[in-house]
This record gives C-alpha cells, structure tokens and sequence, in this order.
C-alpha cells in the first residue's frame, strides 16, 4: 500500500505540474503575445507614418521606405507593411498596420492582404484577415462594427475611406467572400469592396467572422484627413 500511495503522490504531482504549464503556457498566448504584438505593431505603424511623409525626389523617396510609394499598389513583397488601417469604432488611436499575406507569421505582426485579391483603392475586392484573439488581436472587436462604419486605409498617396455594408458568419470553406465580387464567384467586378475576415467564435477557428464595406471616397494624403471620418456615431444596425 506504501508504495501505491508513493505512485499515486508522485502522478499527482506531474499532474499539477503539467496543468501548472499549461496555465503558463495559455497566459503567456492571451496576455504576452498580445503586449510583444502591440509593441511591434505600433512600431511598424510609426515606421510607415514617417515614411509616408518623407518627400520624394524625381517621384522616389528620399530616404528608404518599407511602404509602396505609388499611387495605386499594384505589387507588394510578401511579408511588407504597405498601409496603416484606422477604424474610428475601435477608438481613436486604433491603428494597424498592413502586410502583404495572410500567413501565420504576417499575421502577428499585423493585418494581412490576401494576395490575389483587388489593392487598397482598387475595383475588385480588397480582401484582409486578422486575429481576433493573441498576437495583438487587431480585429478582437469585429464583431462591434456596424452599417455606415467607416474603415480608413492610409497609403503613402492616399486615405481610403470604406464604409460597412454588411456582414455575415460562414465556415472556413466559403471562399466566395473574397471572390472580386464578394459572395458573388465569376461576376466582373465594378465597385471598389474591403472584405475583413477573423476567427469565429472567440478562441475556435471552426467559422469566420466576415464584415463586407464599400469604398465612398480616396482622400490626397496631402489633404489630410477630415476629422469628421473619425467621429463615431451611436446610431447604426
């Protein structure tokens, strides 16, 4: 019997161990990823504000840059922050920035452009994904945006403004959300879409969380962006 209760001490003990690391290791998923993510990310969002207002000579920055510095993207390296994203519904300083791919290690650094699909400001449909939970959550709140929302994506030349149209709840498989036409696969694109793509529910991967906006306006950077884009109304569906 002594030895019985030997063993059964001793399971014990590796049991509360490995359930003591399995704690940390959760943890060190939802709260230190995140603080890291953060870091880096406004990191790179400062990066690309600076870059964006170095000025050009003979049409070329004066200094190397990380962002695409035509007007209208056209290619991007994979991997590359190219654009700044700012949702006025998630608090006035949100900002993200935005990387070509959709690959896990793009997205712990920010958001990612499926590639393939339509560029910021371009006819077709600028399709984005970003997790919801850990490496910095950047669409944790996906789920609060409402019709008339807008999305703002700052490249070096302009401020894209989407406004949300609508969304939806499909499995991983319904691949026709980033179709050029959204939902609509074979249809010749003629309008300028934003599809946003996360993990649905929270903390499972077995759905995706879709939000459809529609470009209304390409502001010059060189304008400034008016302040009114960044009042959130309390009003929406």
């Amino acid at each position: 019997m002594s030895l019985v209760r030997r063993a059964t001490g001793v399971l014990g003990e590796l049991m509360i161990t490995a359930g003591v690391l399995i704690l940390l290791f959760v943890g060190w998923q939802l709260w230190w990823t995140d603080v890291s993510a953060n870091a880096a990310q406004a990191g790179t969002v400062r990066v690309l504000e600076h870059d964006f207002d170095a000025p050009l000579v003979a049409g070329r920055p004066v200094t190397p840059i990380t962002a695409e510095p035509r007007a209208h993207l056209t290619e991007v390296p994979l991997g590359r922050a190219f654009a700044i994203v700012r949702v006025p519904r998630w608090g006035k300083d949100y900002a993200r920035p935005m990387l070509e791919g959709t690959d896990h290690d793009v997205l712990t650094k920010g958001v990612g452009h499926y590639p393939g699909t339509a560029m910021p400001g371009a006819v077709g449909n600028f399709a984005v994904a970003g997790h919801r939970t850990t490496y910095g959550r950047p669409f944790h709140d996906i789920g609060t945006l409402r019709t008339g929302d807008v999305i703002i994506v700052e490249t070096r030349s302009s401020y894209l403004v989407y406004s949300v149209q609508r969304h939806g709840i499909v499995t991983p498989d319904h691949v026709e959300v980033v179709a050029p036409v959204p939902q609509h696969v074979g249809q010749q694109p003629t309008q300028k879409w934003m599809t946003l793509t996360a993990c649905h529910p929270e903390f499972s991967a077995s759905h995706r969380y879709v939000v459809f906006a529609k470009m209304v306006r390409a502001i010059p950077r060189s304008e400034g962006l008016p302040a009114s884009y960044l009042h959130v109304s309390a009003k929406g569906a």
